[in-house]
């Protein structure tokens, strides 16, 4: 009976490990990707990062050719892979090819990175439909993924951090700096212009 009861556990484990899903995206500074997802219903993990480069271990002092990215862990029996994307680009400036909000240059480029066929259908599906909604070109390109290189401890989960930043406006600790940053950058301010009604409430 006992090897019957293992049996089963493991073939529930298989199940529930088989609705694990990864999806990989850039939409400018990693920090607040982070921060708008790990609190969707269904993700379980958000891991801040680069990829879409050639280099190998990428640093924050030198990750040229990459995008300041995010790597999701969810449970696509709760969310699904165009479900997260849909939210994805209703979360950044989906119009500007520069960069995002005040961070500018390349590696803050908006990208959806997929894998496999079945991503890249639903990728481009939500792209098509943002399009729709908004009624013109949306700059966001599907790309094939490459290797996620996590990014150094001190950036995950920046904004919940407890030790003391030197901002602009003085000192803070470092999830009030996070806000400070944030709201000085315009980034909500920016998606609600652009989306409107639809923009993504993290």
């Amino acid at each position: 009976m006992w090897k019957l009861a293992i049996a089963v556990g493991l073939g529930l484990a298989g199940a529930a490990a088989a609705e694990t899903e990864k999806a990989i995206v850039a939409g400018g500074c990693f920090w607040c990707v982070e921060s708008d997802f790990e609190s969707v219903k269904g993700v379980k993990s958000v891991v801040s990062g680069y990829t879409g480069g050639s280099s190998e271990n990428p640093t924050y002092d030198d990750h040229e050719g990459h995008y300041e990215a995010v790597e999701i862990t969810f449970d696509n029996s709760v969310i699904s892979y165009g479900e997260l994307m849909a939210k994805f680009l209703r979360s950044v400036d989906v119009l500007d090819a520069g960069g995002q909000f005040c961070d500018r240059g390349d590696a803050y480029r908006t990208a959806i990175f997929v894998s496999g066929a079945d991503q890249k259908a639903a990728a481009l599906a939500a792209v098509t439909d943002a399009e729709a909604v908004l009624g013109t070109k949306v700059v966001t390109p599907v790309k094939a993924a490459k290797t996620f290189w996590v990014a150094e401890e001190y950036h995950q989960d920046y904004y919940k951090g407890t030790g003391i930043i030197l901002t602009r406006a003085g000192p803070k600790k470092q999830s009030n700096a996070y806000k400070f940053y944030r709201e000085a950058c315009g980034r909500d301010a920016r998606v609600a212009e652009v989306w409107g009604d639809q923009a993504f409430r993290h």
